[in-house]
């Protein structure tokens, strides 16, 4: 080739490499999506005869879900014995342990009760690594000035903080918190995913002030993509880049409080723009049986993420 039409060749070529990819031309993985289910997807805190741990993973393997992560809350017993059972259990199957959902609060005044529940916290590290379980879902709290559940899901997690208190001052309790567990998680090889789930973290921006500030790998984010009610999109790209795991909500039957229209597509190609490589788990929340609906949310998941 002459030499003048190589250089001209070779410039046209960076060029055209060069051009941006948008999301939805993001290179697709070599590999398929790893999905895992949630425990909380069959038991709800409602379904009695699918609260077990165990006939939880039986169903999950069954069903062709590559992982499944376990609801602290759900589990009957807190032993040893019962952490390696659901280790073993899973290891039977030939899935994993992918996640461990938790439930915490740092929006207290009083400092008795933030330490309280940074011993909490890791504990909860601590029976993850006994299970094999990589990462840890955790929370800011809320300032529980709200009635009830209900009502906090009524105003879209809105809620106002206790009266002499702002969010400025929940904000450095949280970071204080999860600081002082931050020695824990690295010793047990634990990542620690704050999620989008009300209080402080209702906000891409307020979860993101408090990932950024901690500044630390074993701090990162567990991406709900059912806890953004308006513009959900560019909410959860603002998370993509600090996640760790994402948690996908399903709501076949209406949600038990409300319903996120969820295009599955979008989400896929928002991850694979920021080479998100890591586990879905499926939170399934929605009044139809469980049964069906959630081989049904697998099916559509692994549609969207081919």
């Amino acid at each position: 080739m002459h030499r003048r039409k190589f250089f001209a060749s070779t410039v046209a070529v960076a060029a055209v490499s060069a051009i941006p990819l948008r999301a939805e031309e993001a290179p697709k993985p070599t590999r398929k999506q790893r999905i895992g289910v949630s425990t909380y997807s069959f038991w709800q805190f409602k379904n009695k005869d699918l609260r077990d741990i165990e006939k939880c993973i039986d169903l999950a393997a069954e069903w062709g879900f590559d992982a499944v992560e376990i609801l602290a809350r759900q589990m009957e017993n807190e032993d040893n014995a019962t952490l390696q059972k659901y280790k073993q259990r899973a290891f039977k199957h030939g899935i994993s342990l992918n996640g461990f959902s938790t439930h915490q609060s740092f929006m207290y005044p009083d400092a008795a009760e933030r330490k309280k529940n940074v011993e909490l916290v890791c504990k909860q590290i601590e029976q993850a690594y006994a299970m094999g379980i990589p990462t840890v879902r955790v929370n800011t709290g809320t300032w529980k000035t709200s009635k009830d559940f209900d009502e906090l899901m009524k105003n879209k997690g809105i809620e106002p903080p206790i009266k002499g208190y702002t969010d400025d001052d929940a904000f450095q309790w949280v970071v204080d918190g999860y600081n002082a567990c931050l020695k824990t998680a690295e010793k047990c090889g634990v990542v620690l995913g704050l999620e989008n789930h009300w209080g402080l973290g209702r906000t891409p921006e307020g979860l993101m002030k408090i990932v950024n500030a901690i500044d630390s790998p074993w701090l990162q984010v567990t991406m709900d993509t059912g806890n953004f009610f308006d513009n959900p999109y560019d909410k959860l790209e603002l998370l993509a880049p600090k996640t760790c795991l994402v948690q996908t909500k399903t709501y076949y039957g209406g949600g038990l409080w409300f319903s996120v229209d969820i295009d599955y597509a979008k989400v896929a190609a928002l991850l694979r723009k920021h080479k998100y490589t890591g586990y879905l788990s499926l939170e399934f929340e929605g009044k139809d049986d469980p049964m069906t609906a959630i081989p049904k949310s697998l099916a559509m998941l692994k549609k969207a993420f081919e």
